[in-house]
């Protein structure tokens, strides 16, 4: 979502569903539950979550099926499905998929591993939190300046924390302290911007949205610190995929609810399936197969054909490719004037 998501205008009057602020208001209480979590698994559990919760990229395979991939996919799935979108979009589409081609395919050939993990890395952060910080500007209503100075303060925190978390069997204590001081730092800094910023914001429900998305980084980090890493990585995901869920589930309904646009509700209407759970159900099924078995049959089927085993090629090649693709088109697709927004009002 773009920091433009909260203008209305360019709205059809007879959308019966609209995005509510105080439900996406309602994700962050994520934040509170995973510290409650937090202390007590220190207080009474004896540190059970902290050992037995997955702490490492190679135990995230549930996690990624339930979180990350499948709203990527539904992403995917909204724009491809309505071919209207698809043909407005499609230069910028082409474009980028060669950008992508040359940069992760060519690029990959001479460019560090790492340089291009840490690339990605700022990529999604920067997405993430983007999305977050401008689905409240509406409210909030903060001088351009002030939006972007808390922005980048954000993002730079969130990506030392994410290195911290996805790279830290490669890193050395010393490495490791230096990235929670400086993430520490900035984390400060940005408690600080927000209390200077706070003077622009002139509603209560604007200060509730910039604090709640202050308080997403700084428990992100907090957690880091605690070493409790899955429920560092839980707060952001689940806030920001639900996030996005509600927005495509809304846009879904007022577009195909009354008229199926496209075949996939059009099959759904036959099939007595409620539009709300349509594009869930297609993502996370679709997302789950993937992960789980579209190595293996790729695998099988170069073997077969051509006696080679191309490694990776769904989980690496075709959903890195989604993501990459997914985080550029959002940041166009849900301004104000795109094809998305009519379909897209707003409540308190």
């Amino acid at each position: 979502m773009s920091a433009q998501a909260l203008s209305v205008q360019d709205i059809p009057n007879d959308n019966q569903l609209t995005v509510s602020f105080r439900l996406l208001l309602g994700l962050y209480a994520i934040i509170p539950l995973c510290l409650l979590l937090q202390l007590f698994d220190g207080w009474f559990w004896h540190g059970f979550l902290q050992q037995n919760l997955p702490s490492s990229p190679k135990q995230f395979l549930l996690f990624q099926i339930i979180f990350g991939t499948p709203h990527i996919v539904a992403s995917s799935i909204l724009l491809a499905s309505n071919t209207e979108y698809l043909k407005f979009y499609k230069l910028k589409i082409m474009l980028m998929t060669v950008a992508i081609a040359i940069v992760f395919g060519i690029g990959s050939l001479f460019i560090p591993y790492k340089v291009l993990y840490v690339t990605v890395a700022a990529w999604t952060v920067y997405h993430v939190l983007k999305q977050q910080l401008g689905v409240g500007r509406g409210l909030y209503r903060l001088p351009d300046w002030v939006f972007y100075l808390l922005l980048w303060l954000s993002v730079t925190a969130g990506l030392f924390v994410y290195i911290g978390i996805f790279l830290k069997n490669s890193l050395d204590l010393q490495q490791l302290e230096f990235i929670k001081l400086v993430s520490g730092s900035l984390c400060i800094g940005l408690i600080c911007s927000a209390l200077l910023c706070e003077r622009y914001v002139t509603t209560q429900s604007g200060r509730c949205f910039l604090w709640s998305n202050v308080l997403l980084v700084l428990s992100t980090f907090y957690l880091f610190v605690q070493q409790y890493y899955f429920l560092a990585i839980l707060v952001p995901r689940l806030v920001h995929d639900t996030t996005a869920y509600i927005f495509y589930v809304v846009h879904d309904y007022n577009k195909h609810h009354r008229q199926p646009q496209n075949f996939i509700y059009r099959y759904a209407a036959r099939c007595r399936l409620p539009v709300f759970i349509v594009l869930p159900l297609c993502s996370f099924a679709l997302a789950f197969v993937l992960q789980s078995y579209g190595d293996g049959m790729v695998n099988r089927l170069t073997e077969f054909f051509f006696g080679v085993e191309i490694h990776k090629a769904i989980t690496l090649g075709l959903l890195g490719y989604l993501a990459l693709m997914h985080y550029y088109t959002e940041a166009f697709t849900w301004k104000q004037g795109s094809p998305y927004r009519r379909f897209i009002a707003f409540s308190k």
